[in-house]
């Protein structure tokens, strides 16, 4: 069994109280980890620790704090064995996947925020009796709050920024999936980050993230996860004044044309429905085809999901691994039986699944449904599993309307070889991110989030340095 330690003033220790949380194997469906159940005590200890250590980090400079989230880089990518074999055993990710795209991302998280923050400029702006120059100064003690579907990866995402910024932060990684936080605590103690610059507080939601979002010294708050729980932040957090920056939930469309080139839709649609057992905000759960070639469609992607193997994550052959928890796996089970009654027809999967020696994992076949109204709860509400509708479309207009009928806004994929249809889409779908006959084609240096229920304000690039630093105009008369 495994004891995970709260990471505070360059320490692991353990919760203040000494009570834990019990942390599953998604494969197993067995406790593996004891993970620190820390309340309002930590977050305090935790905070203090990085105001203790803001002054002295906010006045490194940029070139130091560079050079020392590179060392962070290139100690994760040293540990990547090890850091994609405990990503898969506490999130129920294949390790295959971890190590293509968890892993590697987390040390590019790092290493773009060190370049990026020496490239970070101000701007001038000059008068006939004087001139104007703005400040970007880091705002204090800030808090992110990561979530469970890619643990690393988003965890690093929040912080890489917040520190380059010379900010000090107090991070809570999601109670579900916290051993690569865990473990990047020991990272950063190698790299030789300084004492009290970042602290990681683990435990649940009520007890930590909420405790950090009412923190009066705590400045701004960076969450991903889901919309209630964003919703409450927000209600919190604004009439504190501080800045926020909510990441939320998606139900997102994959539009598809006639024109498309069918084979890379084809194969890319797969890869944007199932990937990480669709437990992406960014997947593609809302398949809208044109009619014209919705049967074909229909009969080439239900045999290629069918063909995907559904096993444990350390398994080289497997595609699908176990959803990351009893709860989730109830969830997406239900959903799949609401689809039924509202008169769904299942043409793949449906079923969850029960490999030999893994009887007690929480594994669920990629399933395939067709026959929905477009504004039926299955397509209006977030699973967030390894299920996606099919839903035919006859004309440009009536795809858009679909697309655009659901609360939330955060990516599309549009399929099309017709450059002007791919402008007009682009231009009027509801959402912050939209590709163009690919899907995750990621540039670190663009503005990433979503509008409506999907969240608030842009994280990526200097979005996130801006996000992280407040604005002061200096005015100078000549």
């Amino acid at each position: 069994m495994i004891k995970i330690s709260n990471y505070i003033n360059g320490k692991l220790i353990g919760p203040k109280k000494g009570k834990y949380l019990e942390s599953y194997n998604p494969a197993k469906g067995q406790v593996y980890a004891k993970v620190p159940d820390s309340d309002a005590v930590d977050v305090d200890r935790a905070y203090k620790a990085a105001a203790r250590a803001f002054p002295s980090w906010s006045k490194t400079s940029a070139n130091e704090r560079a050079q020392i989230l590179t060392n962070i880089a290139d100690h994760i990518l040293a540990d990547l064995e090890k850091l994609a074999k405990a990503e898969s055993i506490d999130n129920g990710k294949p390790v295959a996947l971890a190590k293509k795209v968890d892993i590697p991302r987390s040390a590019a998280n790092f290493r773009f925020f060190a370049q990026a923050i020496t490239q970070f400029a101000s701007q001038a702006h000059e008068m006939t009796d004087g001139i104007n120059y703005t400040l970007r100064q880091p705002l204090g003690v800030v808090g992110t709050i990561s979530p469970w579907n890619l643990p690393l990866y988003l965890f690093t995402w929040k912080i890489a920024p917040a520190l380059a910024a010379g900010n000090c932060v107090v991070a809570k990684p999601s109670e579900v999936t916290p051993m690569t936080a865990f473990l990047l605590s020991r990272i950063c103690i190698k790299a030789g980050l300084p004492k009290g610059v970042l602290n990681i507080v683990h435990g649940d939601g009520l007890k930590v993230g909420a405790q950090m979002t009412k923190h009066p010294g705590i400045k701004a708050i960076s969450f991903t996860g889901s919309t209630r729980v964003g919703k409450e932040i927000a209600k919190v957090a604004a009439p504190m004044f501080k800045k926020i920056s909510l990441e939320m939930g998606g139900k997102n469309p994959n539009i598809i044309f006639a024109d498309c080139n069918y084979d890379k839709m084809l194969n890319t649609t797969v890869r944007s429905s199932f990937s990480n057992q669709g437990q992406i905000c960014l997947c593609g759960s809302r398949l809208l085809i044109e009619r014209s070639i919705y049967d074909k469609f229909k009969r080439d992607f239900v045999k290629r999901v069918k063909s995907l193997k559904v096993g444990p994550p350390e398994r080289r052959n497997t595609d699908i691994g176990a959803v990351v928890s009893q709860a989730h796996y109830e969830k997406v089970l239900s959903y799949i039986k609401l689809a039924k009654k509202e008169g769904g027809r299942i043409r793949a999967g449906g079923k969850a699944v029960f490999p030999r020696g893994y009887k007690g994992g929480w594994y669920i076949e990629p399933t395939i449904i067709e026959g929905l109204d477009p504004y039926c709860r299955t397509n209006q509400e977030e699973i967030f599993g390894p299920v996606v509708t099919l839903i035919p479309f006859d004309t440009e207009e009536e795809a858009l309307e679909y697309a655009n009928a659901t609360d939330y806004g955060l990516s599309c994929s549009v399929w099309t070889e017709n450059i002007s249809r791919a402008n007009r889409i682009a231009k009027h779908i509801d959402a912050g991110i939209v590709w163009i006959n690919t899907w995750m084609l990621r540039d670190l240096r663009t503005p990433f989030g979503g509008v409506k229920n999907s969240g608030v304000g842009r994280e990526g690039g200097f979005e996130a340095l801006r996000f992280f630093t407040e604005a002061k105009n200096v005015c100078i008369q000549f």
